[in-house]
């Protein structure tokens, strides 16, 4: 299993997942200085110029750190493109990610040869979202680094397939980086996902609830109130399948009667972005994950909690193996 460099220096191996108008610039970097790899959508500035700004900006904080904490893990950072014909933005916003040679690239909606080959130029890594074998396949074919399985019960845009049988059927062919993805929000979960086969875990929902995410309070309260069986799987809200909470949607009056019933929900048409940003800042996204999130903390402080988690989990199951 091949793990590109950049990720050598990892305190833990896991990735604060770029979420839709909650990941920015703080959480960003309190991520990478926390030692974990931080991300976050070019999408979530309103320009493509802010958002070479925030690119500017988490450069000059990470190099700031690194030289004032030469012996201490920092992760990289990486953004996540839409690669769609809904994006307006996505020539201009790859263009700054080329001139500013952003170390990791997350593309969704679309796997383009020309992007992982613009990417690779000045020696990025490029990561593609996938929910089922064929994407991952077409993914493949593009050459990308590394794959990260949106697997069922992950936050936002997500897949329906259980995460053992994505991960299984994806290592048959596929023998770069894989990311897992869906309900991983402890350490247990992320020694798990390394259990698996997976090199990294990606953690969303988790990273709601912390001090430097941009979601409202009233959201990183909701994260902290709600279960696995709040949360509901839609294309509803956008026309692309995503997990919703359902306070968050009976809240913005949709039918959740109607809504739990497939057969009369409207698909529609998929929204442009701008449709997008206006529907998921009051109905808000999570996954399974909420089941283990019962508070709200700085990134640093959720790290080493990770990290402790992680460790005595690997420590039990060394322990179990040997006791055997």
């Amino acid at each position: 299993m091949a793990v590109p460099a950049i990720f050598d220096n990892l305190r833990l191996p896991a990735v604060a997942a770029p979420m839709f108008l909650v990941s920015g610039v703080e959480l960003t970097v309190a991520a990478c200085q926390a030692g974990i790899v931080g991300t976050f959508p070019a999408l979530n500035h309103r320009s493509s110029e802010g958002f070479e700004g925030w690119v500017l900006e988490i450069k000059e904080r990470l190099k700031a750190f690194r030289e004032e904490n030469p012996d201490a893990p920092v992760g990289p950072f990486g953004v996540n493109l839409i690669v769609h014909r809904t994006n307006p933005r996505m020539k201009a916003d790859l263009e700054i990610c080329v001139r500013q040679e952003v170390p990791l690239v997350i593309t969704s909606l679309g796997a383009v040869k020309d992007v992982v080959d613009a990417v690779h130029g000045y020696g990025g890594v490029v990561f593609h979202d996938v929910t089922n074998r064929r994407h991952a396949e077409k993914a493949k074919e593009a050459g990308v680094d590394g794959l990260i399985l949106v697997s069922g019960g992950a936050g936002g845009h997500a897949g329906t397939i259980n995460p053992f049988g994505l991960l299984a059927e994806v290592r048959k062919f596929f023998d770069g980086t894989i990311v897992l993805a869906g309900c991983l929000s402890t350490g247990q979960d992320v020694a798990a996902a390394r259990a698996m086969g997976a090199d990294l875990a990606y953690m969303g929902t988790r990273f709601i609830a912390t001090d430097e995410s941009e979601a409202q309070p009233e959201y990183k309260a909701m994260v902290c109130e709600t279960s696995a069986e709040d949360i509901v799987h839609t294309p509803a809200v956008s026309g692309v399948p995503a997990n919703f909470m359902a306070p968050s949607l009976a809240a913005n009056g949709f039918d959740m009667e109607k809504l739990m019933d497939p057969a009369h929900v409207d698909f529609g048409e998929k929204l442009t972005v701008d449709d997008e940003a206006k529907a998921w800042k009051t109905v808000w996204s999570a996954g399974h994950g909420v089941s283990a999130i019962g508070d709200v903390l700085s990134v640093s402080e959720l790290v080493d909690r990770l990290e402790k988690e992680y460790r005595h989990a690997l420590e039990e199951v060394s322990r179990g193996l040997i006791s055997r």
